[in-house]
């Protein structure tokens, strides 16, 4: 059974993403750090499916996360090749982008958000490792990646940026595991509040004397982003409930099924809207243009959603809908035999009735 809050705050993030992302609004990333919570959410997930499937789990984390990307490709691809991308083997990381894929000038732009799929893919591939390791050290394991991104910080590295993200959101992916394995539920809560509340501390700190190019985004602060998301992390997966068996929301179960369509096409046509708002001279800053663009962000991200989310249907095994999470059809109950005795007939389950999943 799905646990409805996981779910509930998976939604959250991706329209955290979008409206940060159609704003620019800075204090949104420090209220609620949705890359961190997406990628601790996805360590708890990744951590079930390897108990699970062992190893396969890879393989049917990557056949869910790759066809979404592949309907992006198919079409960015063939156009940058014919706006003067050279062509090189490089390429096919669009098809599998353990590297970041090479892209011309407007691509660059348009589809910088793969980074994140570059990151999860290789947090997807490295996760039977880790997970042994996490479990025989977790505490070692969890403070790893902080220290990295310290060391980084002081020492004023430039390490690849592969091995950078590994150390920026590689807590949060094992706090994943963590919520997993059920050991943030076993701290006490006191101790809980008081670890997360000395990490804020910490993190907040470093970002109000460390601010970015922009101000306190803390997307510009690596180590403040890590420490301050961590607290976030520890409160919202340290009091999640075990499971949540009320029906969700129609929009909830939405942004679950399509995340990642809404993901992957929400900055091109972010660039889009505002390149053409600024060809005709229509505002694209303050609340006027902030306001017109964000209600046509949303109508074109709906309907590239209505487009290519079936995909996600098609990766995931699911039926193929145009819109997901329609209450399922209960089929006619059979009438009652009259050799039954309706009394005994009464304490069978009710036909049709279904679970929710």
């Amino acid at each position: 059974m799905r646990n409805r809050y996981l779910d509930l705050l998976r939604a959250i993030a991706v329209v955290r993403v979008v409206v940060y992302h159609s704003t620019g609004w800075m204090a949104l990333t420090i209220a609620f750090p949705a890359m961190m919570v997406m990628f601790a959410l996805a360590g708890s997930l990744m951590a079930a499916s390897i108990d699970r499937s062992g190893p396969l789990a890879v393989e049917r984390r990557l056949r869910r996360l790759l066809p979404s990307l592949w309907a992006v490709s198919a079409i960015a691809v063939p156009a940058m090749l014919l706006t003067g991308l050279a062509w090189d083997w490089k390429i096919l990381y669009w098809a599998f982008p353990i590297q970041d894929p090479p892209a011309n000038g407007w691509g660059a732009m348009t589809l910088n958000a793969t980074w994140y799929l570059r990151d999860f893919l290789w947090f997807v591939l490295l996760s039977p490792l880790a997970l042994p390791v996490f479990r025989r050290f977790p505490k070692l394991s969890v403070s790893l990646p902080y220290v990295a991104l310290a060391v980084i910080t002081f020492g004023g590295l430039t390490p690849h940026p592969i091995v950078r993200d590994m150390a920026l959101y590689g807590g949060a992916w094992l706090l994943g595991f963590a919520h997993h394995d059920g050991m943030l539920r076993r701290l006490p809560r006191r101790r809980l509040v008081a670890i997360a509340a000395g990490l804020a501390a910490l993190g907040g700190a470093w970002i109000a004397t460390h601010p970015g190019p922009r101000g306190y985004d803390i997307n510009d602060v690596p180590l403040g982003n890590a420490l301050w998301s961590a607290a976030f992390v520890l409160i919202s997966l340290g009091f999640a409930p075990l499971t949540t068996a009320a029906r969700p929301r129609r929009l909830v179960t939405i942004l679950n099924a399509r995340a990642l369509t809404i993901y992957l096409w929400h900055v091109p046509i972010i660039v889009a809207v505002t390149k053409i708002g600024e060809a005709h001279g229509l505002p694209v800053r303050g609340a006027a243009g902030i306001g017109w663009r964000f209600v046509v962000i949303v109508a074109l991200v709906s309907l590239a959603v209505l487009l290519f989310g079936w995909v996600e249907d098609f990766a995931a095994g699911r039926p193929l809908m145009l819109v997901p999470g329609g209450r399922p059809r209960r089929p006619a109950e059979a009438p009652v035999s009259p050799a039954i005795h309706p009394v005994a007939a009464s304490h069978g389950a009710p036909v049709g009735e279904t679970v929710p999943t």
